[in-house]
């Protein structure tokens, strides 16, 4: 690389010197690649292979916002750690945590994978701790308001969504791409957040509401749901706290390993902190 400079001084000159020989150094050790590059390069290689390509493509994009014109060798752990305490002041410690995977994912590629760098920036980092697991449940009351709600378009084929959820503990992206198969009462997912091909049981109950069909994808659907709660004066609830409601009442009606099966989760101790959320009240009414 070359470059050229007038100074008035020679002074000036040997520091524009000293500073643009380490701009080059840094380039260097990157192969000349920018994170907005490498960004792309990722997208292209690895996202286009999963269900969340939308959404770490708009991750990628703000993040490439943060680290604008930067070289992948400019980014040092200092770096990182100015854009982990740049998210924290608008996003919860959960939220920057699966932000941190989706860029430390990139920078191991970077090292490991495509020999772009010598050293992965993220070492040293602090990352800030998960939220605590909700405990926020849908309540009957609560259901038929948005299930009655006089409403029609894609609105309408959410609040179907929200029906299904509640029967059989689905997540919204896979009650909107599953396929019911009403001879084996089974829900069929192709590519689900586990990964590979899966069979979802469903009770008797369950099948009453299916099968759907949906237009709507899923990212529109989460914002009008979240429209459709503020309409309905509902605050402090998800789309997704129905699949933690639909699993916390089947599990009076089924063993654990068996609701484990139907949630999919391989982990136990996640469904019991995350998703059973039956308080200890309703425990003591009923037993």
């Amino acid at each position: 690389m070359r470059a050229s400079q007038v100074t008035k001084t020679k002074r000036e000159g040997q520091s524009w010197g000293i500073r643009k020989e380490a701009e080059f150094d840094a380039l260097k050790g990157g192969g000349g690649r920018t994170f907005a590059g490498a960004a792309e390069h990722y997208l292209a290689t690895v996202s286009a292979t999963k269900r969340s390509l939308e959404w770490e493509r708009r991750r990628f994009a703000a993040m490439a916002e943060h680290f604008d014109g930067m070289s992948l060798a400019e980014i040092d752990s200092a770096r990182i750690g100015q854009w982990r305490d740049h998210r924290l002041q608008t996003v919860s410690g959960s939220t920057v945590q699966r932000e941190a995977n989706l860029l430390r994912h990139l920078f191991t590629l970077a090292v490991d994978e495509w020999r772009w760098l010598d050293r992965n920036p993220f070492k040293g980092v602090r990352m800030p701790t998960h939220n605590p697991p909700r405990h926020q449940i849908w309540t009957w009351q609560l259901i038929r308001r948005v299930l009655r709600a006089d409403r029609a378009g894609k609105t309408a084929e959410v609040m179907r969504a929200f029906h299904v959820a509640l029967h059989t503990g689905l997540r919204l992206s896979e009650v909107l791409a599953g396929r019911y198969d009403p001879a084996r009462r089974v829900i069929e997912l192709e590519r689900t957040k586990t990964g590979g091909r899966v069979l979802v049981p469903v009770t008797r109950r369950a099948a009453r509401v299916l099968p759907q069909t949906f237009t709507v994808g899923a990212n529109e659907a989460s914002t009008l749901f979240s429209k459709l709660c503020g309409e309905l004066l509902i605050e402090g609830l998800t789309f997704h706290d129905a699949r933690a409601s639909a699993l916390t009442w089947l599990a009076r009606r089924v063993d654990v390993l068996t609701l484990a099966r139907i949630s999919r989760h391989k982990d136990l101790k996640i469904l019991l902190s995350s998703y059973y959320r039956e308080s200890a009240e309703q425990i003591a009414a009923r037993i």
